[in-house]
């Protein structure tokens, strides 16, 4: 990657929707080449989608929890089979420490959360944090990018 394949990701990770020819304002490269780089990037695995941000407390989920689950070795596939299925869950993580997973998930009521704690449990010991405010919002990897110094007339 160079400068201006990092100044395309990060600006495509401030505004998907960007279109070529402003990202092509912004790294002074032509259209057909900022379009080549994205294609290269996506290639590579580097970019790997593009999302909507949504507001999950303006779709009515107010509860936003993680929840540490420890499990034994046993139960880590039939849980990872059974958590993709589950359209609450934002992100799950296996992790290191005293738990085995860190699952985030948003709900529209406690008794909702409730539940699903309660049918974690089969899997293992669950350890639950609600989220009262999110000062960060997930976001992505900002890359690192040199600008280049302007040269200064001899003289």
């Amino acid at each position: 990657m160079d400068e201006n394949d990092k100044k395309i990701v990060n600006l495509l990770q401030d505004n998907a929707r960007c279109s070529l020819k402003q990202l092509s304002e912004q790294v002074f490269l032509s259209s057909p080449a900022v379009a080549a780089r994205i294609e290269k990037l996506e290639r590579e695995g580097l970019i790997t989608g593009y999302h909507a941000s949504t507001d999950p407390e303006k779709m009515g989920y107010h509860i936003t929890a993680y929840i540490d689950v420890e499990m034994p070795p046993k139960n880590k596939q039939p849980f990872v089979e059974y958590i993709r299925e589950v359209p609450n869950v934002l992100s799950c993580d296996f992790v290191t420490g005293h738990f085995t997973m860190l699952v985030k998930a948003a709900f529209m009521t406690t008794n909702e959360l409730d539940a699903f704690i309660e049918d974690l449990q089969r899997f293992g010991s669950t350890e639950t944090h609600i989220v009262f405010s999110t000062p960060i919002p997930a976001r992505g990897i900002r890359l690192p990018v040199r600008e280049k110094t302007p040269a200064v007339p001899e003289g």
